[in-house]
């Protein structure tokens, strides 16, 4: 249960002010079907975070227990810092949805931008933390849901209200907190 619960927190926390939050802004002014859109990055987040966990898993069987335990303290505190750059989403990097629909535009869109965030790193480094890997990328599929569902239900009105800056530092300690615990203290189970 800790896999879950700490996965979906981390990541929550990390998505926020994230490209895809943009981006599920974006998809939610554009398409207003905000239940399509949710189902959508539900979908690609499970099949790009489901990718990011095995290969987690797998960097974790490779290395010693030792080994691990740095990698992922350095992994922790690089996420930290890259949590502390807000995103912006580049037109030409994100595809543009067109005669696809609001489900399958929000699929394609998440799983591309999605591939090479912070939140696949941090599910990267979750999977290679935590086991069952099933539970962390439920979790981290949670936590993805927990941060851009308002913002997809409640649309752009709100979004501008989010204390980001705030939100961006509260994630970067919670990756800190998280290196120092596994310096210390070493990997679970």
């Amino acid at each position: 249960m800790d896999a879950l619960l700490i996965s979906t927190a981390v990541v929550a926390l990390a998505e926020i002010g994230d490209k895809t939050m943009l981006l599920a802004l974006l998809l939610a002014a554009r398409y207003r079907q905000p239940w399509a859109i949710v189902a959508g990055i539900a979908v690609a987040t499970l099949a790009n975070h489901g990718l990011a966990g095995w290969a987690g898993a797998w960097l974790a069987s490779l290395l010693s227990p030792d080994a691990l335990r740095w990698v992922v303290v350095a992994s922790l505190v690089a996420v930290a810092a890259w949590t502390l750059v807000p995103d912006r989403l580049d037109a030409g990097k994100a595809p543009k949805p067109t005669r696809l629909g609001a489900f399958l535009a929000t699929c394609l869109a998440f799983f591309l931008v999605e591939i090479g965030d912070k939140t696949q790193v941090a599910t990267v480094v979750l999977a290679a933390q935590y086991s069952p890997l099933w539970q962390v990328v439920l979790g981290s599929t949670l936590g993805m849901l927990l941060a851009n569902g308002p913002v997809v239900v409640l649309g752009h009105r709100y979004a501008d209200r989010l204390p980001l800056s705030t939100a961006r530092w509260v994630a970067a300690g919670l990756f800190l907190v998280l290196a120092i615990w596994v310096a210390f203290t070493g990997l679970p189970g």
